[in-house]
């Protein structure tokens, strides 16, 4: 089931139309109360998103399907303004998983839908790493440096998830760009050195274990 949330009717019969003829189940709604309600009764496999909403907007939205345990691992695909740059990143950096740029295709949407779903859909290799000190549990999303537990933010995490599962392997910034923020995400390398600057500082004694490859990028070691 794809949940569609689009103020303009006609936009959002033809995406669930679209969406259907694909081999989907589609359902729509036009503002994030309606979603809520729907959402106390089903979880649809990915939700499409509009950023310019009646009431609450897209991303406040968003923030609230990624504070809530029910849905923070249900995947959604921002749709977005031409020209917002600001919104598209804020929207990946509140965990939103792609985004399509009003006027968008329908078979754009509907590739976009399959390869989110695709990525969503893949195995973890282990529900539990472990580097050092450092646990992080895949199936809870919890991350422990020692006894303390850490709150991250899901870019933090997934980073993080990414260096421990790839131990030694060294990562340049535009290969963290391209697989944590997304295939389309075009933004400054800065945007990987903040995150990883502030995970480092959340880790504490074991934000040491992220190390800088100078002149390349970063890579994660455990120290003995």
């Amino acid at each position: 089931m794809i949940f569609c949330v689009e103020d303009d009717h006609a936009i959002r019969d033809l995406m669930i139309y679209t969406l259907h003829a694909a081999g989907f189940e589609a359902r729509g709604f036009e503002d994030g109360r309606s979603l809520y309600e729907e959402l106390n009764g089903e979880l649809p496999q990915l939700i499409l998103l509009d950023i310019m909403l009646p009431g609450e907007d897209g991303l406040a939205i968003l923030k609230r399907l990624r504070g809530s345990a029910a849905t923070l691992h249900i995947p959604v695909i921002m749709a977005t303004a031409k020209g917002t740059e600001y919104d598209k990143v804020i929207g990946l950096d509140l965990g939103a998983d792609d985004y399509l740029t009003k006027p968008f295709g329908m078979m754009e949407m509907v590739s976009r839908v399959k390869a989110v779903l695709r990525r969503s859909e893949k195995k973890e290799s282990s529900p539990v790493l472990r580097v050092g000190a450092l646990t992080l549990n895949t199936g809870e999303h919890t991350v422990f440096a020692g006894e303390e537990r850490v709150q991250l933010t899901v870019k933090e995490y997934e980073l993080l998830k990414t260096f421990m599962e790839n131990l030694g392997r060294v990562w340049n910034r535009s290969q963290l760009l391209q697989r944590i923020w997304g295939t389309d995400y075009v933004g400054e390398t800065r945007t990987v050195d903040v995150h990883i600057g502030t995970l480092r500082t959340k880790l504490g004694a074991c934000g040491d274990y992220i190390q800088t490859v100078r002149g390349v990028g970063y890579r994660m070691e455990a120290k003995l």
